[in-house]
C-alpha cells in the first residue's frame, strides 16, 4: 500500500498567488503613477493659464501723468472660465499699498520677473495662487506693481476624479489580465511536471527505460535522478528475476531426484509405518515442487504482464492442445475431460500467459474432482471471449468466493490437497493483463466453476 506523503501546499497555487500578488502591487503602482502624473499635468495646465492671466494684467499696468493705471483686460478672467464656474480672486498692490481686489488675499514675496505659484486657503477653500510683479518707471518715478491671482480648483478636482476613475478601471483591467496570464503561465509551467507525472504513471512496473524526451533545464536534475534510480531498479529487478529462476530450478531438480529415490525406496519397504512415512515424504516433495513451479510461473507472469507478446492465435486450438496433454493425468485419477468450443476463435494475446492461466484452472479442477468425476472446459466467443472450467467437486466455500484469488489464499475445503494458493492468482493476473477478469462461482448441480474472460 502506498503511504500518503505529507504535502507543503500546491506549487501551482503558490505560483499563482505569487504572480497575482505581484500583479496587484504593479496595478496599485500603475494607478498612483497615472494619477500623480495626471495631477501634475492638470496642475501645470492651470498654472500656465493663471500665469498668462496675471501676465496680461501686469501688461495692462502703466504710469500716466504720475498715476498708476491698471486696466484689467476682459481676456484675463475669461481665459480662466471653467465648466464648474470656479471663483476667481485677485489683489493689486503698488509697492505695499493695496489698490484693488481682495485685500485678504495673501501675496508671496516676489523678486524680479519670477512668478510664484502656491496652493493656499482662502475663504475656507483651497485655491491656486500665482503672484507676479513688475517694476514701472515713469518721469522721476519708479514703482513696483504686484498682482496676486487665485482660482478655486473645483474643475481640476472633477478632472482629477475622472482621471482617477479611469486609472482605477485601467489598473483593474491590468490586474485582471495579469491574473489570467498568471493562471495560464502557472498552468503551463506546472504542466511540464504533470506530463512527467503522467509519463511515470502510464509506465508499468517493469518499464524502467530512461526518460529521453526534452525537459526544461530546471527539471533536468529531477529527470536525471529518476533515470539513475530506474537504472538501479532495473539492475536490481534483473538480479531478482535471475535469482528466482535459478532458485526454482535448483529447488525443483533436487526435489525431483529425491522424489524418484523415495518412490524407489517405497517399492522395497515392507513395514507399513515406513511406507506411510515415505508416502508423506513424497507428498511433501510434491507440494514443494508444485510451490516452486508456481512461484516461478507467477514471477514470469508478473514480468510479462507489462510486456505482452501479442500474437494472433486460435484460442480453441491452444486450449485443445492443453487438454490433450493433461488427458493422461485425468485418466490416472479416473476423471473425464470434456472439451466444448466454437469452431474457431481468433484472438490477439500472449499465448504463453493464456496457456499458463488455463492450465492452472484445469489443474485445480483435476485436483478437487472426485474419482469418476467430470471436468468440463468450454471455449466460446459469445458474448465475449472466455474460457470456462467446471468440475464436479464440492465447489468453492461461498463465503470465500471474493478472496480465493488472493495470493497464497486457499479455501477451507482445500486441506489435505496439494497446492500453493497461487493457481487462481495466476489466472486472475493473466486475465487482467488482457483487459479481462476471473469470476468464481458454484454450479447449480454442485462443483466449482472458474470463468476466465479476455
Amino acid at each position: 500500500m502506498t503511504r500518503n506523503l505529507p504535502t507543503s501546499g500546491s506549487l501551482r497555487n503558490h505560483l499563482v498567488l505569487t504572480l497575482i500578488g505581484g500583479a496587484a502591487i504593479l496595478a496599485l503602482l500603475l494607478f498612483f503613477a497615472i494619477r500623480n502624473y495626471a495631477t501634475q499635468v492638470a496642475q501645470q495646465g492651470q498654472d500656465n493659464i493663471l500665469g498668462a492671466s496675471v501676465t496680461s494684467i501686469l501688461d495692462a499696468a502703466s504710469i500716466r501723468d504720475g498715476t498708476i493705471e491698471v486696466d484689467i483686460p476682459y481676456a484675463s478672467f475669461s481665459m480662466l472660465s471653467t465648466q464648474s464656474d470656479d471663483r476667481i480672486f485677485y489683489a493689486i498692490y503698488q509697492d505695499e499699498t493695496f489698490l484693488s481686489g481682495y485685500p485678504k488675499l495673501s501675496l508671496a514675496t516676489v523678486s524680479g520677473q519670477e512668478s510664484i505659484f502656491q496652493s493656499v486657503k482662502h475663504r475656507g477653500k483651497t485655491v491656486r495662487l500665482v503672484t507676479a510683479s513688475r517694476t514701472l518707471i515713469g518721469i522721476e518715478k519708479r514703482t513696483q506693481i504686484r498682482v496676486a491671482l487665485a482660482q478655486t480648483q473645483d474643475a481640476l478636482s472633477g478632472t482629477l476624479a475622472q482621471i482617477s476613475r479611469n486609472a482605477a478601471l485601467f489598473g483593474t483591467g491590468f490586474f485582471a489580465l495579469a491574473a489570467l496570464l498568471s493562471i495560464w503561465a502557472s498552468s503551463t509551467t506546472v504542466g511540464q511536471l504533470k506530463r512527467l507525472t503522467n509519463s511515470v504513471t502510464r509506465r508499468g512496473p517493469q518499464d524502467l527505460s530512461p526518460f529521453e524526451k526534452p525537459v526544461p533545464s530546471e527539471m533536468l536534475p529531477l529527470v536525471t535522478s529518476l533515470n539513475s534510480l530506474m537504472q538501479r531498479l532495473d539492475h536490481s529487478l534483473g538480479q531478482s528475476e535471475d535469482f528466482i529462476a535459478e532458485a526454482a530450478h535448483r529447488v525443483r531438480t533436487p526435489l525431483a531426484t529425491v522424489r524418484s529415490y523415495a518412490e524407489a525406496t517405497l517399492q522395497r519397504v515392507d513395514k507399513e509405518e515406513n511406507r506411510q512415512a515415505l508416502r508423506s515424504m513424497v507428498r511433501a516433495i510434491d507440494e514443494s515442487s508444485r510451490a516452486a513451479g508456481q512461484l516461478l510461473d507467477h514471477a514470469m507472469i508478473t514480468f510479462r504482464a507489462d510486456h505482452l507478446e501479442h500474437q494472433n492465435l486460435d484460442l480453441v486450438a491452444l486450449v485443445n492442445e492443453l487438454v490433450v496433454r493433461l488427458m493422461p493425468i485425468a485418466e490416472m485419477k479416473d476423471l473425464e475431460l470434456r472439451f466444448h468450443s466454437d469452431a474457431q476463435i481468433t484472438y490477439s494475446g500472449d499465448p504463453v500467459l493464456i496457456q499458463n492461466a488455463v492450465r492452472n484452472l484445469i489443474d485445480n479442477a483435476l485436483k478437487y474432482s472426485p474419482s469418476e468425476g467430470t471436468v468440463n472446459i468450454l471455449v466460446t466467443a459469445a458474448p465475449n471471449v472466455h474460457v470456462r472450467v467446471c468440475d464436479s467437486g464440492n465447489g468453492f466455500p461461498s463465503e470465500e468466493l471474493n478472496t480465493l484469488a488472493t495470493r497464497f489464499k486457499r479455501g477451507k475445503n482445500a486441506e489435505g490437497t496439494i497446492g500453493s494458493g497461487l493457481g487462481l492468482t495466476i489466472a486472475m493476473d493473466v486475465a487482467r493483463a488482457h483487459g479481462g477478469n476471473l469470476q468464481l462461482s458454484n454450479g447449480t448441480e454442485g462443483g466449482a466453476c472458474a470463468l476466465l474472460s479476455l
